[in-house]
């Protein structure tokens, strides 16, 4: 059985930083290629940043140069560096392994003073 869990969300001022984690069970990281989406009420859901198996990353426009994803094969843990938040970066972030139908349960992740 596969799972996905999430941590490190919270609330955090505008120009703070967070750092999710994405740890994995019954699937291998290494193996496969995935990323972070996020959802705000009202919102479709959009991309965030994805990683490769072979670690090339992509990042939706509003998060290039502020977010980092990054991958710890020995652990099966995803990361995500996020710097220089902005209130529109509220949202319930997931992790996701891209083409297959494995979600974890999301993080919250509040920008405000």
């Amino acid at each position: 059985q596969v799972q996905l869990v999430e941590s490190g969300g919270g609330l955090v001022q505008p120009g703070g930083s967070l750092r999710l984690s994405c740890t994995a069970s019954g699937i291998l990281f290494a193996n496969n290629f995935i990323g972070w989406y996020r959802q705000a009420p009202g919102t479709q859901r959009e991309l965030v940043a994805s990683i490769t198996s072979s670690g090339t990353t992509h990042y939706g426009d509003s998060m290039k140069g502020r977010f980092t994803v990054s991958r710890d094969n020995a652990k099966n843990t995803m990361f995500l560096q996020m710097n220089t938040l902005k209130p529109e970066d509220t949202a319930v972030y997931y992790c996701h392994v891209l083409l297959t139908e494995y979600w974890g349960q999301g993080t919250q992740v509040t920008v405000s003073s």
